[in-house]
């Protein structure tokens, strides 16, 4: 459904791809991006920006909050295999990853963004700056406390 043909974009250089669904294996994330994929002889190259949200958990306090996407795609692809020419290790650095598409006929653009949203959310999901951890300041200014968080309390750590 969200595929791109190899030999599309070998025909005509250069293939727009314009996405706007939901990512299915992730809560409430609906996803708008606009890709181009230009041919590069043995590679092709996925150029593009997406934009979004999605519904996470807050790792502090269990609350559930909507987090806003805003990320670039650049990603390239070998369209044949790269183990036989680099079969040896080598060190990349930036901007030197691809994706090895070892023979197939087509780029699974759904895909491609599914990984492109894993890689662009925060290692630690906060709701926000006033997160007390479980202990929140109600209207009337009162401390009410989230029952959530007693298994907390008597966690040991043995080293």
């Amino acid at each position: 459904m969200y595929k791109i043909l190899i030999e599309d974009i070998e025909q005509d250089g250069v293939v727009k791809f314009s996405f706007d669904d939901n990512i299915k294996e992730l809560e409430n994330c609906h996803i708008k991006a606009a890709i181009e994929f230009h041919d590069m002889g043995d590679f092709i190259l996925a150029k593009g920006h997406a934009n979004g949200c999605i519904t996470l958990e807050c790792d502090r306090c269990l609350n559930k909050f909507s987090y806003y996407l805003n990320f670039d795609i650049n990603e390239t692809f070998a369209k044949n295999s790269l183990l036989d020419e680099y079969g040896q290790e080598m060190e990349l650095s930036e901007n030197q990853f691809v994706t090895d598409l070892d023979g197939a006929d087509e780029i699974d653009v759904y895909d491609l963004l599914y990984q492109s949203v894993i890689l662009s959310l925060p290692n630690k999901k906060v709701c926000g700056i006033n997160c007390n951890e479980g202990t929140f300041v109600s209207e009337e200014g009162i401390k009410v406390h989230d029952e959530r968080m007693d298994v907390f309390k008597n966690i040991r750590i043995e080293k």
